[in-house]
């Protein structure tokens, strides 16, 4: 896909809420003090770019007409006077738009905001780490900036073969933790590949797993990654005193008795807060460096949906995710 000579670029724009992306030539983005220019070769698609598409996540902030896509990896293009963190011919990724009124990944280019990047892993291609922000991010902020995890702990990871879920396994395990993750019996061989123990919640009650894999004392750490009954469920498999539970997705009503009877302690987690507030963006940039380090050690990886798909069937992409039939995180190759 090549750039325009009259410095516009193809983009995929939603023009309303509900509608099918369009394929549209729109202006390459200015360059602000404190940004690079990124050349997008890959963005990911998250089920949370489905919702902001179809205007069911007001939480977003998203303003019409918008260029949705949340994660990207690429190659710097250029770089603002004075910002000397990245240099032309840097392969990037990071989680740096999408909403809140900042341009997404599903564009030729985008000016990013150098707090937002890291350096890509050297061992993952751009589809791989186009895949990784987003998840990485939510499981690291639960886990380690929250949750304090450490080694000998115990950990318990519900929807351990999902995207943010796959990764907490790993974050945890390259701390030291001991981790268990819920599932389906399907995705017991997933999550025993990650070095965890496969929890089939289906057929065995919290009690009972509690009672087998702690002695009836609680786990450590328990992130959510699925809410609802599973955050209900969560409160009841903290440890006794110091139990800690973690979610991504604790927007319900919930009632603490159960976790307050453990006198155990919570956490949300708002993955979105520096996009829409501007605050603490450097801190992002930090957390994919730590990615960066953990892949480059061997110690990460990203299971993929192998299916390619170019920017003018983004649609097609976006669909699946909503539809929850990805296997693995999928990804809209830009570039190409």
């Amino acid at each position: 896909m090549t750039v325009h000579t009259n410095n516009t670029m193809q983009a995929a724009v939603l023009e309303r809420f509900g509608a099918p992306l369009a394929l549209a030539d729109v202006e390459i983005p200015a360059l602000r003090p404190g940004q690079a220019l990124v050349r997008i070769a890959a963005s990911g698609v998250n089920p949370l770019d489905t919702k902001i598409q179809a205007g069911n996540a007001a939480h977003a902030q998203a303003r019409l007409p918008a260029i949705l896509g949340i994660d990207l990896a690429g190659t710097v293009e250029a770089v603002a006077p004075g910002e000397t963190r990245f240099q032309p011919g840097d392969e990037v990724y990071g989680m740096t738009g999408g909403v809140g009124g900042v341009q997404g990944s599903l564009a030729q280019f985008a000016a990013v905001d150098a707090d937002l990047l890291a350096i890509k892993p050297r061992g993952l291609d751009m589809r791989q780490a186009a895949a990784l922000p987003l998840i990485f991010i939510t499981a690291w902020e639960g886990l380690v900036d929250r949750a304090r995890v450490h080694a000998g702990q115990k950990v318990l990871v519900h929807g351990g073969a999902g995207g943010v879920g796959h990764i907490a396994i790993q974050i945890a395990r390259a701390f030291g933790a001991e981790v268990y993750a819920t599932g389906s019996a399907g995705q017991k061989g997933i999550i025993e590949s990650l070095g965890a123990v496969a929890i089939d919640y289906r057929s065995e009650s919290v009690d009972d797993y509690v009672a087998r894999h702690t002695g009836g004392e609680g786990f450590d750490i328990v992130y959510d990654t699925v809410g609802g009954a599973t955050l209900d469920a969560s409160f009841a498999a903290a440890r006794r005193y110091h139990g800690h539970v973690v979610s991504c997705l604790g927007w319900g009503a919930h009632k603490l008795a159960p976790l307050s009877f453990r006198a155990a302690t919570y956490s949300g987690v708002f993955t979105l807060l520096p996009l829409l507030s501007g605050r603490e963006r450097a801190h992002h940039g930090q957390i994919m460096q730590e990615a960066t380090r953990l892949a480059d050690a061997g110690a990460l990886r990203v299971l993929m949906d192998e299916r390619r798909f170019a920017l003018h069937q983004a649609n097609e992409a976006q669909a699946i995710v909503a539809a929850g039939q990805a296997r693995g995180k999928l990804v809209v190759d830009v570039a190409g």
